[in-house]
């Protein structure tokens, strides 16, 4: 009999109502004016306004040399950014809750978010080309359109959007407010240090934030979506399973010796051929040892279609003919032609 520990391995019991997002007052209210902040970072950067100012003042004030004690520790804290990394550690944890709860949701919504992440990060970078501090040619100078991908900042946007699924996924309130501080302080920590080593502006850092914080306060418009994916994959599973256990249930094939022959028979199991009157066709082996067997018909051996070698044993003990035998007896010898008595 299973026990409550093994049924609680084999299928964790979920809260009794998972609340999925929805998009509410409040969320379209922080959408929006995530989408204002954002289109006034790009805005002020086109410009060249006060903002570009200030990363030329952060990026020739160089924090890496002013701290370089710090520069080690940060350079492994940064990875906590990088997609490759992250996206593994977090699909493993988020895999380990899917089998659990026997759901798919969990890793259907992290493969929607790296996929708007990855196409709304990536075209703004392409479409704006800004050059790096450590590659800037003018100071003073925006250095949009030159071939770069660092506006807006990618480790940025991904730590935000990564750690935060955590947090959007958590199915209880308390579990999802811990989770969403310790997502906010992974996002900040990595964007300032992107810019402590040199590698953003501090404008790249600002739209990195507000282009995660757009996605995970988007997601439940993909939810609809999300959740017919989950029911088509769980039912091409379910026919894929029908498909096996049927194929299973079938009637196995006969089994065949080696060298394709089929399994031996003895000859006494094997019935004699018959001629075209119904009458077995009998052949004669010769005759029978002892001299008591006078007047006895000779054994009669069967005619298979592959006869194999094999050792014949006869009893060498002379047949006692019982008393009162209805056999006539008959002292002419044997000529070995068969008799009709």
């Amino acid at each position: 009999m299973r026990t409550d520990i093994f049924a609680r391995l084999d299928r964790e019991p979920e809260p009794p109502k998972i609340e999925i997002p929805r998009m509410s007052r409040t969320r379209l209210a922080l959408f929006g004016g995530t989408s204002a902040f954002y289109l006034a970072i790009v805005v002020a950067v086109l410009v060249s306004s006060w903002l570009v100012t200030l990363d030329w003042k952060v990026m020739l004030f160089r924090p890496y040399q002013q701290w370089p004690e710090l520069h080690a520790t940060l350079d492994y804290f940064v990875v906590l950014g990088q997609r490759g990394p992250t996206a593994v550690m977090v699909a493993a944890w988020l895999g380990w809750r899917s089998w659990r709860q026997h759901r798919l949701r969990p890793l259907l919504v992290l493969g929607a978010a790296l996929l708007l992440l990855n196409v709304t990060v990536g075209a703004v970078k392409l479409g704006l080309g800004r050059l790096g501090p450590h590659y800037a040619t003018q100071i003073g100078s925006a250095e949009l359109f030159a071939g770069g991908d660092i506006f807006p900042s990618g480790h940025t946007a991904n730590a935000v959007v990564t750690w935060g699924i955590l947090s959007y996924l958590a199915t209880t309130p308390r579990t999802r407010r811990y989770l969403s501080a310790l997502s906010a302080v992974v996002a900040l920590g990595v964007g300032l240090t992107t810019v402590y080593l040199g590698t953003h502006w501090l404008s790249d850092v600002l739209l990195g934030w507000a282009a995660g914080l757009l996605i995970l306060l988007g997601l439940p418009w993909c939810e609809p979506l999300i959740a017919r994916a989950e029911a088509m994959i769980l039912a091409a599973r379910g026919r894929l399973r029908e498909a096996l256990r049927a194929r299973r249930r079938g009637a196995p094939p006969v089994p065949v010796a080696a060298g394709g022959l089929r399994p031996a028979i003895h000859p006494q199991r094997t019935p004699a051929p018959c001629a075209a009157d119904g009458e077995p066709v009998a052949e004669p082996v010769g005759p029978s040892v002892g001299a008591g067997s006078t007047g006895r018909a000779a054994p009669v051996r069967t005619t298979l279609a592959q006869p194999r070698p094999h050792a014949v044993v006869r009893s060498e003990r002379t047949p006692v003919t019982p008393a009162g035998t209805r056999r006539p007896g008959h002292s002419r010898p044997y000529d070995g032609r068969l008799t009709s008595g």
